[in-house]
């Protein structure tokens, strides 16, 4: 392979990168040098792009060099001689995964190295949300690197690659393994190995398998910044080979389709004129045109013959050849000059791409900018950035409970007016119990519970026994007022923490948990002092001013304490019941709504903002921030992408 250090130059066009053999003898390494300066930068431009996975990101695709064949074609022959080392080798499907060939040129002295990446696709258990009890299994990829530092590794290692993408046996995988070999010997030059065509499955393989095939290449060379590389035995029709015929199919002009014809040393004698027509571009035209290589066969394989003297003998095959000879004049034949080609129509391909590529990337990342304005507000990925994040929406949870307890938050279903809508029907209630008392019955009570009395006098118990009989019933329907009240407030506070956190589960989980233990606490509270309330009914009282006052507005009669005891009279007995019924029915409709509404609602909104920022150190940060929504992995993937893409454009801009 040290020959590729003087088969490369620059052609007369400075945009082109032109190969010449005889200028590259003359010029020898200088030339090389300064090639490497044009080519190195473009190649590893499109490297690191595709290495941050640009390409899921745009819509044109890198530019790149596939190698596609039919079976037995010599593909696996050709890649070795390119980049040095053995490949897989078979019968049958032998490269079952597309395979990424990074050569990169060091300088002499710089010892050879070999890495072998791929990610392994894993399945993790994703929990949907907190406390659903759903689960999925969600794709991962884990990444796996080996380096090599001798090249009879590298062919196992890309066999238990590709058995662990693809599977013991004969199946494939669209999974990329990269073997990226660093070399004195190698050119700089990134091409794509694909799957050798198959017709008929074989034992272990799919049924399918031809149309799995057909499909992952036309994946690959559709790609109109694809340059397809199709190799092609020299003892078959070419007009039939259906790799070429693929290729056509997608490029119909052979605007970037190179040929490379392989096994010179087995035609058959009498077709050499046929082939080489072919290869000179005079039978089927291709505008990049072909390439003659010989590499070695099986058995210059078994008599380890290496790929150095293999390259040797290339050469002296066709400067002996009666016919191919010319190809070596005409710069279309071996594997150095193969090289040279497919480096000067990459760069080149490279170099018309690139303004089209940055403004893609350019375009993609203000359509990415302008997605996350519409979802921004996520927690930031940094723990102090997040925990200030926290704080902000804690902080802003508590200002809408405050205002909504102080009637300042008016929701779709107003708090206010729905607490007014239960307080009228206690209310309500309170003046039909007080309606349906009846009088006469009341008065002859009074009546025949008489004492020790004399006539003219009745019992005052008698009078207490009835309002507490009647206080007594009022007692279940404020209990069932304050269930209502709470379901009210209740629903109202988790509204808010609905509103607030409905992206982030564990924090609306945690928020919830604390407004219902809030809420049932501040139940208990309540119900106790409305029984506290009831008892202290139980005593009947009320201020004589504001007895009188009632009882004058109910009767004809002016009563004031200068006349006592006017009112022991028995005719007077129902009028002096319900004066202080209506004194009582006033002071309960008021008094037992303040207090649910002074416990459940004001209190408890002041506990729950206290309460809450006990989660700044109560809770993991990260762990209570957690999004599960389709939003959240929206912006996840924005934020990713726009790391990419600005990624991308760092990468691009030096050039162009």
């Amino acid at each position: 392979m040290s020959q590729l250090n003087n088969d490369s130059n620059d052609s007369d066009n400075s945009e082109d990168i032109g190969s010449s053999q005889n200028e590259s003898q003359i010029m020898g390494g200088e030339l090389h040098s300064r090639i490497k300066e044009k080519v190195r930068p473009l190649i590893d431009m499109i490297d690191n792009l595709r290495s941050i996975g640009i390409q899921r990101y745009i819509d044109i695709a890198l530019p790149t060099i596939v190698v596609i064949g039919d079976q037995s074609s010599g593909k696996s022959s050709v890649l070795e001689a390119l980049c040095g080392v053995a490949l897989p080798r078979g019968t049958g499907i032998v490269t079952r995964c597309p395979l990424e060939l990074k050569l990169k040129k060091v300088k002499d002295g710089i010892r050879w190295k070999a890495t072998v990446s791929y990610r392994l696709k894993t399945f993790d258990v994703v929990n949907l949300s907190v406390g659903s009890g759903r689960d999925e299994l969600s794709e991962c990829y884990t990444p796996r690197t080996f380096t090599m530092d001798e090249p009879w590794l590298v062919e196992e290692c890309v066999k238990e690659a590709q058995n662990e993408l693809a599977g013991e046996g004969a199946g494939i995988s669209d999974e990329l393994i990269t073997l990226e070999i660093r070399s004195p010997d190698v050119c700089d030059l990134t091409l794509i190995d694909l799957p050798g065509i198959a017709r008929v499955p074989v034992q272990g393989q799919p049924p399918d398998i031809g149309n799995q095939i057909r499909n992952l290449i036309m994946k690959f060379i559709a790609k109109p910044e694809t340059i397809n590389m199709v190799v092609v035995p020299c003892n078959v029709d070419i007009a039939t080979t259906e790799a070429l015929q693929m290729a056509m199919s997608v490029d119909p002009e052979g605007t970037r389709t190179l040929a490379v014809l392989t096994k010179p040393d087995i035609i058959d004698r009498g077709t050499e004129r046929d082939i080489l027509a072919t290869a000179r571009n005079e039978v089927f035209h291709l505008k990049i045109g072909y390439i003659m290589v010989k590499c070695r066969g099986q058995q210059q394989i078994d008599q380890n013959i290496s790929l150095e003297e293999a390259s040797e003998m290339e050469r002296k095959f066709f400067l002996n050849h009666e016919y191919f000879r010319q190809l070596l004049t005409d710069n279309k034949a071996t594997i150095p000059q193969l090289a040279t080609e497919l480096t000067k129509h990459l760069v080149n391909h490279i170099r018309n791409v690139l303004p089209l590529l940055d403004e893609e990337i350019q375009k993609h990342t203000t359509n990415v900018r302008n997605e996350l304005r519409k979802i921004e507000g996520g927690p930031p990925r940094d723990p102090q950035g997040a925990r200030q994040f926290l704080i902000e929406s804690l902080t802003g949870f508590n200002d809408k409970i405050n205002s909504l307890s102080s009637g300042d938050l008016i929701n779709k279903e107003n708090l206010f007016i729905q607490l007014r809508k239960e307080y009228k029907k206690w209310n309500d209630h309170l003046n039909r119990t007080m309606s349906s008392l009846n009088q006469s019955a009341t008065k002859e009570q009074l009546l025949k519970n008489r004492g020790r009395e004399l006539a003219g006098f009745s019992s005052y118990r008698t009078f207490e026994m009835i309002l507490q009989e009647l206080i007594a019933k009022l007692m279940d329907p404020a209990i069932d007022l304050l269930s209502t009240i709470k379901g009210i407030i209740l629903k109202q506070l988790l509204d808010v923490s609905d509103e607030c956190f409905q992206r982030y589960p564990a924090l609306r989980k945690a928020t919830e948990q604390k407004i219902e233990r809030i809420q049932s606490s501040q139940q208990i509270k309540a119900e106790e002092r409305i029984q506290e309330q009831f008892e202290m009914e139980n005593i009947i009282f009320t201020q004589d001013d504001i007895y009188f006052h009632s009882l004058n507005a109910n009767g004809s009669e002016i009563f004031s304490d200068a006349r006592l005891p006017f009112c022991d009279v028995a005719t007077k007995y129902a009028d002096m019941l319900k004066t202080y019924l209506e004194i009582m029915v006033q002071r309960m409709a008021d008094q037992v709504p303040m207090l649910m509404q002074y416990f459940m609602l004001k209190e408890a909104s002041t506990l729950l903002r206290n309460d809450v920022l006990t989660l700044l150190d109560e809770a993991d940060v990260r762990e209570i921030l957690y999004e599960d929504s389709d939003v959240s992995r929206r912006r996840n993937d924005l934020q990713t992408r726009l790391e990419r893409l600005n990624t991308a454009q760092e990468i691009i801009r030096p050039l162009i």
